[in-house]
């Protein structure tokens, strides 16, 4: 573009700064089953805490998906996590006599914002479908009477009684502030019962109150955006004989200018009717299907947990080997290894042969037994968020074309007990079927031994290391050569093309990714005829770098008084 600096003077500008940009090969994906938190929804987990806080603790129905995910954060800090369940046997706990079902946040916004639910399902519901609803329960307080506020059980908690708000009372009404408690009455979440887990303090019953900050504060919209525990579903209702009816004049939906009757000094409900059922392969398939779009779900590492063999063929089938940008980590099943004593490789092996073959999938050879603090018992756990955590840690420790296998990044971490650690023999076999062996080594503890994908098709591809060094070129010099598009297919372009990819493949030969490379983007390839159908293309030739997976050593015992360079590269093995 000109641009007028002074009288016959201008200047143009041309960028030819675009890079390939880096690739974040780090990011895993796992949809399993738990108890808490939302359904079909993804959810970016750094820890396990939050973990916790975002899904709950494990149980005996849970479990496998819980540290499966866990397994993976002990390596890294990055994972996509989407809860599967049956939707039309689970439903959410309210404070009415008839469940509803609520699985995630845009649910509710789309049916319930309105506060339109059945009458029948009271004022509150629990924010996640599950039976660990049941058993929480809401308090409010809405008076103005200092001695009553006293006797209130959760009095203690605020600083004084309600009253008429700042901005309800500068527009002529009155009595709007409330205080709301959410009691966790069982200890389902903080495991001590009748644990206060949320507390509002005079928010308003006027649907128009905001607080000093611009910010509302009609008490709808506060527990909706804030409560990890409850949504609202009606925001005014009192009980009379077996109905719920309106009653706005005390609970709200009106504008500040109301003088708002105080009616009730509190009003409690505890939760109950939520329910959850065993999740079916339908239903983790369904949740599986959340991994589809590599906008919306960017992950690199994916992983079944203990799901079915069907579920992970339908995974590999419509999701990783459409995709093709990331890589699936799938363990035997778990009567495979624990207690099947002499046929655990054959077991494996069977397995293995029900998903054919693909360089986009990776196969352990079995489960850990691992401590589970939240319920002072031991668990199984399949180990294939241990393997693609092993992936995630190589990528930052080295770089994705490293291999995680081995004593140096190989070492599994939280293992009390290895279901099954395969003998020598077994483990060729297994290896030779390219599932990968995980062997408990004496004096190290048990490590990744074998870093095969599961094609079928001798190659390069065949190791984890080629095939994540490949997802890391072409995502990265695809995402660069986007900015090709729409501009002319002539010598500029094609030289500008190669100086953006050049200068990343030099510097991945540097970090010994690659052994060589050459970059053919010219008229051999973009004939007359490519460039009248409006296409362009680039052959880029890699040369990858192969991790050993065997080594031979010779031992030769020579003469005294032989000199090592008389006999160095003449003898045989």
């Amino acid at each position: 573009m000109a641009n007028l600096l002074s009288p016959g003077v201008a200047w143009s500008e041309i960028d030819l700064t675009t890079i390939v940009p880096g690739l974040s090969t780090t990011v895993g994906g796992l949809a399993g089953v738990f108890n808490w938190g939302p359904v079909n929804e993804l959810k970016t987990i750094g820890n396990e805490i939050d973990l916790v806080n975002t899904f709950g603790q494990p149980d005996q129905n849970t479990y496998t998906s819980f540290f499966t995910a866990a397994s993976f954060l002990s390596y890294t800090q990055n994972l996509l996590v989407v809860r599967a369940a049956d939707l039309n046997r689970t439903n959410n706990a309210t404070s009415g006599s008839q469940s509803i079902v609520i699985p995630n946040q845009n649910v509710y916004e789309i049916n319930y914002m309105n506060l339109s639910a059945p009458a029948n399902t009271g004022m509150f519901a629990a924010r996640y479908p599950s039976d660990q609803g049941n058993g929480l329960e809401v308090s409010i307080w809405a008076s103005a009477n200092n001695l009553a506020f006293s006797s209130w059980s959760y009095s203690p908690n605020f600083n004084g009684p309600t009253s008429t708000s700042n901005w309800t009372a500068a527009r002529g009404g009155a009595n709007d502030e409330m205080h709301i408690v959410v009691v966790d009455t069982l200890g389902t979440f903080s495991a001590t019962p009748n644990t206060v887990l949320e507390r509002y303090s005079y928010v308003s019953k006027a649907v128009d109150a905001t607080n000093d900050d611009g910010t509302s504060n009609y008490y709808v919209n506060v527990i909706n955006s804030q409560s990890k525990y409850i949504y609202i579903l009606h925001a005014a209702q009192v009980q009379s004989g077996n109905a719920w009816v309106s009653d706005t004049s005390t609970w709200g939906m009106m504008a500040a200018n109301t003088n708002f009757t105080e009616g009730h000094n509190s009003y409690t409900a505890t939760l109950s009717n939520g329910s959850v059922s065993t999740v079916s392969t339908a239903a983790r398939t369904s949740a599986y299907q959340y991994f589809l779009s590599a906008d919306e779900a960017p992950i690199s590492l994916l992983m079944m947990g203990s799901a079915e063999p069907t579920v992970t063929e339908w995974v590999l089938s419509n999701i990783t080997s459409v995709r093709k940008d990331h890589v699936l980590f799938v363990s035997p099943q778990f009567t495979d290894v624990v207690n099947n004593l002499g046929n655990e490789t054959t077991s494996i092996i069977t397995t293995r042969d029900l998903f054919g073959s693909s360089s986009y999938v990776v196969m352990d050879s079995g489960w850990k037994k691992e401590f589970d603090k939240y319920n002072n018992v031991y668990r199984w756990i399949p180990l294939n968020g241990d393997i693609a955590g092993l992936c995630a840690q190589t990528d930052y420790t080295n770089a994705s074309w490293w291999s995680p296998a081995g004593l140096n990044r190989g070492l599994i971490k939280n293992v009390t007990q290895l279901a099954w650690s395969p003998s020598q023999a077994d483990r060729d076999n297994l290896y030779s079927n390219s599932v990968n062996p995980v062997v408990n080594m004496m004096g190290v503890g048990p490590v990744l031994y074998g870093d095969k994908t599961m094609t079928a098709k001798p190659s390069a591809f065949d190791r984890i290391n080629v095939r994540r060094l490949f997802i890391t070129l072409e995502q990265s010099i695809s995402r660069a050569a986007k900015y090709s598009l729409f501009e002319f297919n002539d010598d500029f372009t094609r030289a500008q093309f190669i100086a953006l990819v050049d200068p990343f493949l030099r510097n991945i030969k540097g970090q010994r990714g690659i052994f060589d490379y050459q970059i053919v983007c010219d008229t051999t390839n973009n004939t007359p005829e490519v460039i009248d159908r409006n296409q362009f293309v680039g052959d880029i030739y890699i040369k990858p770098a192969r991790a050993i997976n065997y080594i031979q050593l010779n031992f030769i015992a020579v003469g005294t008084g032989v000199a090592f360079s008389e006999v160095v590269g003449k003898t045989g093995a």
